[in-house]
């Protein structure tokens, strides 16, 4: 399905227009009417004057509803009439002015789906993870005797966790006093 929509006689140079058209080209319609809100042309506002009213024609008199699934097939710009205009100079000559118009002819269609949206750059890495041991401030031998015990049941503790609780020969004594007393 094809939509499409002319704006005839706007007084913009059709050389200055194509440059701005070509950008704009196969692009999605919404996206490239977002490129030509911000460019400081006249030939990209009148583009994009043509462009919306396109936009509002598929809306309107097709059946579809929704204007983000339209993509730009084409802009003709044609070469309208040239308005002749004379500037006066030295000894009687004068300087011919051409005002050039153009014939802007925007014609949309349908995507068939969606564009997958690219991403940027290259994938994140994973992060390394470091496993260290919670120091703790407390020296209480409630603490590592659960620590000692938890090691006894079958709860796999790194060697490294059990040395970092009980790392004084004073500290294992109390570690095994305190385990002797509980049974």
């Amino acid at each position: 399905m094809e939509v499409r929509a002319v704006g005839k006689y706007i007084r913009v140079q059709p050389r200055k227009v194509r440059l701005i058209a070509s950008a704009v080209k196969h692009k999605s319609a919404e996206h490239a009417s977002n490129l030509l809100k911000f460019h400081p042309s006249k030939s990209a506002r009148e583009l994009r004057k043509v462009l919306v009213s396109a936009m509002a024609n598929a809306v309107e008199n097709t059946p579809m509803k929704d204007a983000s699934m339209l993509r730009i097939k084409n802009i003709n710009i044609n070469e309208g009439p040239v308005h002749k205009r004379i500037q006066a100079r030295a000894q009687g000559r004068a300087y011919r002015i051409l005002k050039r118009t153009s014939h802007i002819t925007v014609t949309l269609d349908q995507l068939s789906e969606m564009p997958e949206k690219k991403q940027h750059g290259t994938p994140a890495k994973d992060r390394p993870t470091f496993i260290t041991p919670k120091k703790s401030n407390k020296k209480s031998p409630s603490v590592e005797n659960q620590t000692v015990e938890s090691k006894g049941e079958g709860d796999a503790l790194p060697e490294d966790k059990v040395q970092a609780t009980a790392s004084t020969e004073v500290e294992q004594e109390v570690i095994a006093d305190s385990g002797e007393n509980s049974k």
